[in-house]
Order: structure tokens, then C-alpha cells, then sequence
């Protein structure tokens, strides 16, 4: 006998359970999980429509007190069944509850209040209106006569215009209304931050015979009965975005709908603007900084059909289109398409399962691929279609390597080298603009004593405290703040300070190197508030600034037609991180940072400023040779087993109470040992996170590598199972992460 978890429809009802129904035997080999299902439901066994989120064969409660489901009340599939399979799907792969994963694909059921117009309408007849005036003309009701006048001008008035110039009160409604002498009518407004006032058509640019290679390769991959996704490498300024926009072309002359995932909302600016001159109207946007009822609005605009083309960041995978017929993923190799919520899932691995769900596809693009997804193009799971030419064969800038090493022998103790300082000077001179590039926020890093080399850190997250321009010390973790000591707390000493490597003081050296320069700092500081990306970058395009100044979201993905230098200030911070991709993050923000130079008629140049400058990772990014970066690092891989080499899965738990996680974490382990005992699993751990402690709550973490991603699956579905039937676990939040 089968069982079926099924959410009651789902459009009116809170995602907070699901309720379990016994499947008929004539129905056993019909019913999947999303389909739309007829059961009783409630006391009276009222016939509702329901969700299959689940199958078992073991049910929760004893058989005899479960209903039978009804029917299947739709043999065909609808936009809801297939998110609710994906969200199946990613409950399996990802682990979470089904309740976390459906809040994840559905966000269109959130609740919000509708925006709305209200108009006052002339409901009795033109003669009976102007039989009513001649009667009230004569009384003292003169705001009633007013209204009546207007409307036998004008039969549909804005509520809040008669109000205001009419005099006509909320009360002089309610008694006309009553009357019968007027309605009122609503007019659903749906939100929209899409300025488009200032987005123009322009233009169709010619594809160049490269990119028209790429399209027919494309396309071809598209005419097999089971297409493969599509992995375009294609260096920085070759054109992708106009594949992408001659792909959803063809798509949108299907009558399909296409999704653009892009990774940074600093990316959305100029993304957009590009799409709209190509698409118009059909265009929408989601992102974070938009408030609840705009991200509301658009989903519904997408789900009516009122928009064809949908961009943002990785929750618009989910964006409710009734024949999606594309998923781009815009430089796929991104670390933002991962979730760090559960169900931690991967964007790019989750567009793949959505897009055979409906019977679309997938393009990825990207410079620098991710090792997971060329490694998959490798093997032929992928297709590659590679764009190795920049459009109308500009140039790459020169790129110029720097040993810092060298600069301190040679006394020079400013963030600036001789050569960059020397490279600004000429640009400025002609009145070209420049991008430097640090990958840090504030105005300094940690806060030590010279004497003793004590840390400042924060009391709450064992992460060291932040200095900024006001004089104290920031958490970056959970906002703890306080006043910068002037002296060390341990031993006493005066001498103490911070690591001045912030983006705001890069500002100031410029500004007294290059006095009169114009600036703009674009980090995570300076873009809190909605509209920043937009105002920082339109200002830099519109040449108010001649250098830019930012971490991470300024070399990912823009165009500057005038940028002719791009400084990498500390091109190898990142190699120092507490991760196995710090090697690979590193190649791809030198390689990105690098193509942001150079991209219009002039050519462009590029400094990386580095203390490692024989590194294979900054080698390859200077001369932009992903392959020989890819060679050398998948050996790294393959020689410590971690992925794309082999799959790795992370059990993360995290629990107020020290104690009480270290002892669960411990019968964790001692418990995957137990259910797997084949010698081809490597386990480590458990240990405490890379950032032991956030918030008060304590962190471990358990990994996992194994050849095959079904074994660990399995192992989390054991892993589950055993989590919920020991009440130990109950004061403690565990997540599973894959990699």
C-alpha cells in the first residue's frame, strides 16, 4: 500500500504541514509527487484540491485512520505540481524539511496585501442622473451635487480626486453607495521598481561570425531529443550577453518564457538596461532590495503572462512561468548561486533538474567556469561552446604583475606600487577612467597590538573585529560594536592599530596622490540603501567620477567603455581564506577584474599588485589561460579527493549549548560509521566551523567524500531518520550541505 503527504491548496492555505491520505490500488501507478489531487478534507469531508509533495509505503499513523484519496483531478501538470516536484526533488538532494523547500520554490504565496485604485462610478441611468441633480441643486447637499455633476461629465472618477477637489467624504460615499447612485470599483496595481522611463530601446548589434557559431551550435544541441545544458566559455568581453538575448529570442518567438539568473544585484543595472532594449515591456526584475509587495507583483505578472523575460538573482529560478522554455545562468561559477539556507541548494544543479521538470534549457555562461561545471563539460554531461575572441576582436589589456615583496625593498610603503601610481597618472592625464579593485570592505581590517600580537575580536563570534573611519570596531557576523582601545587589553601596550587595507582608505591615498580627483567607492557600505548599485554605477558611466573604487561587485560583469586601467591593489588576499576553492575564487576574480579593462575602442591595461606573485592561480589570471589553470587545480583536487574530483557533503550542526553539540556531533559520527562501512568513505571531523561561534550559538561541522552522490544521499537520508527519533537532538539546528 502506498501513502501520499499531500499540502491542502496551497493558495489559501499556510505551508506549515502536510497530511497524509492512503493512495487507492487503481491509482498506485498513475499518482507522482506534484500532481493535483481531489481528497476529503475537514469534519464534513469536504472535496478540496491538494499537492502530492510525498509517496511512502509507511505511514505515520495506523492505516485505518487515514482517507483514501479521491482521484487525480488533472491529468496534466500545472506551473504549482512542477515547482512542488522540484521542491521534492530538492528536499532529496539537498536535505531540509519539505516545508523549507516549498517556502523556497513558492514565494508567490506569500501573503500581501494587494495594491489597489478605487474609482466611483455612475450606476443609475443618465436620465434618472439628471433628474437626481435638479433635485439636489436645490438643497444644501452641495458636495453630492458636485460629485453627481462630475460624473454625468465624467462617469468614472479616482476616488481620492473626488475626495480632495470634490469635497466628496468618505461618508458622502457610504450614502450614495447606499442609494444606489454610485459604485465603486477596484483596479489591481501591481508594483513595479523597473524604471523604465529611463531604459531606451536601441539598436539589434550584428552578431559576429563567432557568436553566430555558437548560437548554431546551441541550437543544434537544442534539436536532440534530450538536450544537454550548455556551458559557453567565453572571455570577458566577448560578447555572451548577445548569445544570451538571440537564444531568447528564439524562445520567445516559441512562445516560451526565459529566466536570466544573474549573480550580484550591482550586476542588475546594466543587465536590465540591456535586455529592455532588446525585449521592452516583456522584461521584468526581482531582487532583494525591492520590498515584499514589488517582488510579490512580479511573480503574479509572470504567472498572468504579462511578462515574458525574467532577471535577478537565484530566487528567480522559481519565477512562476506556465511554458518556461530557458534558464540562463549569467557567470555561473559564482559563489552567490549557492544558498546558505536550507535547503542549501546550488542554483545551477537545481535550473538543470526545473529545466527537465518543464522541458527546458539550460545555458551557463561564464570566463572562468566553475571546476564543477567544466569538469562536467569534460566528461560530455555538459556541451562547450567556447567564444575566444573579444567582440569586433578588441584587444585584451596588457597585464603588468607587481611583487609587493619588491616595493617594501625598494621603500615604498603606500597600497599604490610605482607602477600602478605611474599607470593612473597617464590615465587621468587623458582623461580615462579607472577601476581599483580591493577585496575587503571598511576603512581597515583586524585591530592587533604590535607588542603582543593580541587580536581584537568579537566577545559573541570568534572573528575579529572590524576598525572603521568613526573610530570603532565593527563585527561584521551579527553588528556587535565598541570603542577602538588605546591600548592593548592583555599587556597594555599603546601600540595598536589596524591593517589599513579598506576601501575607504584607498580613497584617501588616491585623493593625496592625485589631488582634485574625482571618486567613487562602491563596497558593501556605500550600498545599503535601495538605489545605490544603480545611482554609483550610472554616476561612473555618465563620467561624474574618474576612478571607481570597490570590492567584489565592481569587476563582475560590467561595461565601461572607457576604463582603460584596472589596479588589483591586493590581488591575494582571497588565497588565504579557510577554503578549497580559495585557489580557484582567486583565478576567477583576477581573471573578471581584469576583462573590466579595455572594452571600448581603447586599449586597456591591468596591475596586479600581489606578494605571491609566482602562484599558479595569479599566473594564469595574467594571461588569462583558464585551461592551464583548470589542469594544474583539478590535480590539487584529485590528489585530497574534493569535488568536482570526488562529491563532499557537510553536516553542519549549530547549538546554544557547547556541551550538548560537541556530544551530539560525536554520536553523529559515531553513527555514519555505523550505517557506512565501506572504506571508500572519507570522513572528518567533527570540528568546530571555520567561525566557531556566532550569535552565541556554537558551530561544528562533520565532512563527508565519496565518489558518488547517491551514497551520500543516502547516508543523509539514514542521518535523518536518526536525528528525528532521538529526542537529544531536539535543542539542536542540523544542515546538510553538498558539494
Amino acid at each position: 500500500m502506498i501513502f501520499a503527504d499531500i499540502i491542502i491548496d496551497i493558495s489559501s492555505e499556510k505551508l506549515d504541514r502536510s497530511f497524509q491520505y492512503r493512495v487507492p490500488e487503481e491509482l498506485e501507478k498513475e499518482i507522482k509527487v506534484g500532481m493535483v489531487v481531489s481528497i476529503p478534507f475537514g469534519n464534513g469531508n469536504q472535496l478540496r484540491k491538494g499537492y502530492v509533495t510525498g509517496l511512502t509505503r509507511e505511514p505515520k499513523v495506523d492505516p485505518a485512520r487515514l482517507k483514501n484519496i479521491c482521484g487525480i483531478s488533472s491529468a496534466e501538470e500545472t506551473t504549482e505540481s512542477r515547482l512542488i516536484a522540484l521542491a521534492a526533488w530538492m528536499r532529496e538532494n539537498y536535505g531540509s524539511t519539505m516545508i523549507q523547500a516549498l517556502k523556497t520554490v513558492l514565494p508567490i504565496q506569500e501573503k500581501m496585501k494587494a495594491k489597489e485604485k478605487r474609482y466611483l462610478c455612475l450606476k443609475i441611468s443618465r436620465e434618472e442622473a439628471e433628474k437626481l441633480l435638479e433635485e439636489l441643486e436645490k438643497t444644501r447637499f452641495k458636495a453630492r451635487t458636485r460629485l453627481l455633476r462630475k460624473l454625468l461629465k465624467e462617469p468614472r472618477l479616482d476616488v481620492s480626486y473626488a475626495s480632495k477637489e470634490l469635497g466628496a467624504t468618505t461618508s458622502v460615499v457610504k450614502k450614495m453607495t447606499e442609494q444606489g447612485i454610485i459604485s465603486i470599483e477596484y483596479e489591481e496595481l501591481l508594483r513595479n521598481s523597473l524604471d523604465t522611463e529611463k531604459l531606451r530601446l536601441e539598436e539589434e548589434l550584428p552578431l559576429t561570425p563567432e557568436q553566430e557559431t555558437a548560437v548554431r551550435e546551441i541550437l543544434r544541441e537544442w534539436e536532440k531529443e534530450t538536450p544537454r545544458p550548455v556551458l559557453i566559455e567565453g572571455v570577458t568581453g566577448s560578447g555572451k550577453t548577445q548569445v544570451y538575448m538571440k537564444l531568447i529570442e528564439t524562445v520567445l518567438d516559441q512562445g516560451q518564457q526565459a529566466i536570466i539568473l544573474i549573480p550580484e544585484i550591482a550586476l542588475t543595472y546594466q543587465t536590465v538596461r540591456r535586455f529592455y532594449a532588446r525585449f521592452g515591456e516583456k522584461v521584468s526584475v526581482i531582487n532583494s532590495r525591492q520590498s515584499q509587495g514589488e517582488r510579490y507583483d512580479q511573480f503574479k505578472r509572470a504567472r498572468r503572462g504579462e511578462v515574458q523575460v525574467m532577471v535577478g538573482p537565484r530566487s528567480a529560478l522559481f519565477t512562476p512561468f506556465a511554458n518556461l522554455g530557458l534558464i540562463v545562468i549569467d557567470e555561473e561559477h559564482e559563489s552567490s548561486y549557492k544558498s546558505e539556507n536550507s535547503p542549501r541548494y546550488h542554483a545551477r544543479e537545481t535550473a538543470v533538474e526545473r529545466a527537465r521538470l518543464e522541458h527546458a534549457r539550460v545555458v551557463l555562461g561564464s570566463a572562468t567556469p566553475s571546476l564543477e561545471a567544466y569538469h562536467k563539460a569534460m566528461e560530455g554531461t555538459y556541451g562547450l561552446v567556447k567564444l575566444q575572441s573579444r567582440y569586433q576582436d578588441r584587444p585584451m589589456p596588457q597585464v603588468s604583475v607587481v611583487d609587493l615583496r619588491e616595493e617594501l625593498k625598494a621603500g615604498n610603503r603606500s597600497v599604490l606600487s610605482r607602477k600602478l601610481k605611474e599607470a593612473m597618472k597617464d590615465r587621468l592625464e587623458k582623461r580615462e577612467q579607472i577601476i581599483l579593485f580591493l577585496n575587503r570592505r571598511g576603512y581597515a581590517g583586524f585591530v592587533s597590538c604590535r607588542s603582543c600580537g593580541q587580536v581584537m575580536k568579537c566577545p559573541h563570534c570568534d572573528v575579529s573585529l572590524s576598525e572603521h573611519n568613526n573610530g570603532r570596531l565593527l563585527c561584521h557576523y551579527c553588528g556587535y560594536e565598541t570603542v577602538k582601545p588605546q591600548a592593548c587589553p592583555v599587556c597594555g601596550s599603546p601600540y595598536i592599530g589596524g591593517f589599513k587595507a579598506g576601501t575607504q582608505q584607498i580613497e584617501k591615498v588616491v585623493k593625496e596622490a592625485f589631488p582634485g580627483v574625482r571618486t567613487l567607492r562602491m563596497d558593501f557600505d556605500t550600498t545599503r540603501t535601495k538605489g545605490s548599485y544603480e545611482k554609483i554605477l550610472s554616476a561612473f558611466a555618465s563620467h561624474e567620477a574618474d576612478v571607481l573604487i570597490g570590492t567584489q561587485m565592481i569587476v563582475k560583469g560590467h561595461d565601461f567603455p572607457d576604463v582603460t586601467l584596472v589596479g588589483i591593489v591586493a590581488a591575494d588576499l582571497s588565497l588565504n581564506a579557510e577554503d578549497y576553492r580559495c585557489s580557484e575564487r582567486t583565478f576567477q576574480l583576477l581573471c573578471q577584474a581584469v576583462g573590466r579593462g579595455g572594452r571600448g575602442n581603447k586599449p586597456g591595461e591591468a596591475v596586479i599588485q600581489t606578494y605571491h606573485p609566482d602562484h599558479y592561480s595569479i599566473q594564469a589570471a595574467a594571461v588569462q589561460d583558464y585551461e592551464a589553470f583548470y589542469q594544474e587545480e583539478m590535480s590539487y583536487r584529485m590528489l585530497l579527493d574534493y569535488p568536482p574530483a570526488s562529491h563532499m557533503m557537510a553536516v553542519l550542526g549549530s547549538c546554544p549549548e557547547e556541551e550538548l553539540l560537541v556530544q551530539a556531533m560525536h554520536y553523529l559520527e559515531l553513527y555514519i560509521h555505523r550505517v557506512y562501512k565501506e572504506k571508500d568513505l572519507h570522513v572528518i571531523g567533527p570540528a568546530y566551523a571555520s567561525v566557531g561561534k556566532v550569535k552565541d550559538i556554537y558551530r561544528q561541522v562533520i565532512y563527508l567524500k565519496h565518489e558518488k552522490q547517491e551514497t551520500l544521499v543516502r547516508i543523509k537520508d539514514q542521518l535523518e531518520k536518526y536525528i528525528e527519533i532521538n529526542s537529544g537532538f531536539r535543542k539542536l539546528y542540523i544542515q546538510f550541505d553538498f558539494s
